[in-house]
């Protein structure tokens, strides 16, 4: 006769290898519970039915003030970024998005991953001008008073740099967490004006077929793309997640164009210029050129291709015990909607679909979600994207069969984390 556990348990049928279990499971909260309470992740919830909930400190004297602006809890306080030149020195720094310690799919302003190659200037948003010129009938200058009075877009877009998990073009895993790896990825509610109709204003001369964008920090920062896309679905931002876009995030004026790599969404902006060709800056030339085998390489490949990966379980987040967890991660594409995320737990044997969590926006994160009871064995996690175009994450071996390891930039490979017996992730290659 089967334990009360075994058949709690047995409600969870495995879709994959290695514990991986059905994703209705997900969907219908009395099949999760049953699961998770046979495993004893549901004994506090039997303890606080057993006897009288207690009293705390907290709920018996007045709380603080609420503040002119809010700040996370102080519990919290490890839920920062990580950053790449912590002196301040005067060189090009990145702060990283700890995903790892988020959910859902928007990040929060302050913790919005960061590039800066000359550090974050100081612009007086009085004295700051927008200059659209080149190729159009009549170059215009543009205030932010100029800009505010157009009619405004919202849109939901992550954006990410071309170096983003660049630390797997190595020929050994290093010992590295999601946020070391994969933290040049974030996602915002972006609202502005749409590019469209201030070059509609200017009148684009038909010889033009590209736009410079120029930043105004101390690097000049600047990046060619083609005219397609401005009269597309490119935007002129002055917010972010509902409040003026933040200093190191381009305020007051930044370029969005969504699912093009990061740096071609120039932060500070200050210049757009209409041209013929690409102007060939040194970021489109020396950097951000995709490195292939036999000393070639792909230029002008803006996209992001269609990527995924696992944030929990990860590294730093032990597991407590076998029993019920729920794979979770992010997934995008630059290409459009994710159509499916597909799971694995023992290395890529086996897959199982994981949960879309609603809505699935294009061009923006989405988070999936799947069911595992662990057994507490060894374990390796993956997860596997799909876009609306059909294009599949590549597997680390499709991914160095095609490119090698030369470059740095657009790594899209499958991402695989490594559970011991103790709980602890690692990121390995497999």
């Amino acid at each position: 006769m089967r334990s009360k556990k075994e058949k709690l348990v047995s409600h969870l049928p495995d879709v994959a290898g290695n514990g991986l279990v059905d994703r209705r499971a997900l969907l219908g909260r009395g099949m999760v519970f049953a699961g998770a309470a046979a495993a004893g992740v549901g004994s506090s919830l039997t303890g606080a039915a057993a006897e009288p909930l207690a009293v705390d400190p907290w709920s018996m004297e007045p709380g603080a003030p609420i503040p002119p602006y809010g700040v996370p809890a102080k519990y919290e306080s490890k839920v920062v970024r990580t950053l790449t030149n912590p002196k301040s020195e005067p060189r090009t720094s990145q702060a990283r998005t700890p995903h790892h310690l988020l959910d859902g799919t928007i990040t929060p302003s302050g913790l919005h991953y960061e590039p800066s190659h000359s550090g974050v200037p100081d612009i007086d948003p009085e004295q700051h001008r927008l200059l659209i010129h080149g190729l159009v009938r009549q170059p215009l200058v543009f205030s932010l008073e100029d800009l505010s009075r157009y009619p405004r877009v919202s849109r939901i877009a992550f954006i990410e740099c071309a170096g983003n998990s660049g630390a797997l073009y190595t020929a050994q895993a290093q010992p590295l967490n999601v946020q070391a790896i994969h933290g040049l990825l974030s996602c915002s509610d972006w609202t502005g004006v749409k590019l469209s109709a201030l070059l509609d204003e200017a009148g684009i001369d038909p010889r033009a077929k590209w736009v410079l964008a120029e930043g105004a920090d101390a690097s000049g920062m600047s990046r060619s793309f083609p005219l397609a896309k401005a009269l597309d679905d490119a935007m002129v931002c002055l917010y972010q997640n509902g409040e003026q876009v933040r200093p190191s995030n381009g305020y007051p004026l930044r370029l969005l164009l969504p699912g093009f790599e990061g740096n071609m969404n120039v932060k500070w902006l200050r210049r757009l210029k209409l041209v013929d060709a690409p102007i060939m800056t040194k970021d489109e030339t020396s950097k951000y050129t995709i490195l292939l085998k036999e000393d070639k390489a792909w230029q002008f490949v803006f996209p992001i291709e269609v990527k995924s990966i696992i944030t929990r379980p990860s590294p730093g987040l032990t597991l407590k015990g076998p029993g019920f967890y729920e794979i979770s991660g992010l997934a995008w594409s630059g290409n459009g909607r994710i159509r499916q995320v597909e799971v694995s737990a023992d290395g890529g044997q086996s897959f199982a679909p994981a949960v879309l969590q609603e809505p699935v926006l294009p061009k923006a994160l989405t988070r999936f979600r799947a069911a595992w009871q662990w057994s507490g064995g060894p374990a390796v996690l993956q997860s596997r994207a799909t876009d609306e175009t059909g294009m599949v994450q590549p597997s680390r071996a499709q991914f160095v069969a095609e490119r090698g390891l030369r470059g740095n930039f657009h790594y899209n490979a499958i991402a695989s984390w490594r559970i011991d017996q103790a709980g602890e992730a690692t990121n390995v290659f497999a």
